[in-house]
């Protein structure tokens, strides 16, 4: 029988830093929701200087498409930028948190 195992999508990172009105609009509960429903693992938090940070782990198309969605971000928000830094996959636990600073 033909050997060799299943295929397992190689998982990736991205970090993402989104500036713009995204504090007080409810980002975070948006991009919870948005990662949870794209089945990605990682967490979102406000930064002290009124920008948003979060960190995707999953296949990467899926973790591209959680940027897009963060790129839009929820109807009161307003998204200037969205800088974003691939890392190789690593390990977040499952699920999708917001943390508080």
């Amino acid at each position: 029988m033909g050997g060799g195992g299943t295929y397992e999508p190689m998982n990736e990172r991205a970090r993402c830093i989104v500036s713009g009105r995204v504090q007080g609009v409810f980002f975070r509960a948006f991009t919870q929701q948005v990662a949870s429903s794209l089945g990605l693992r990682g967490w979102v938090r406000n930064l002290p200087d009124g920008r948003v940070e979060a960190l995707f782990e999953g296949e990467r198309a899926v973790v591209e498409e959680a940027l897009a969605q963060c790129r839009r971000g929820p109807p009161a928000a307003r998204v200037d930028a969205v800088d974003v830094a691939w890392e190789e996959g690593g390990g977040e636990p499952d699920g999708f948190r917001i943390e508080c600073k």
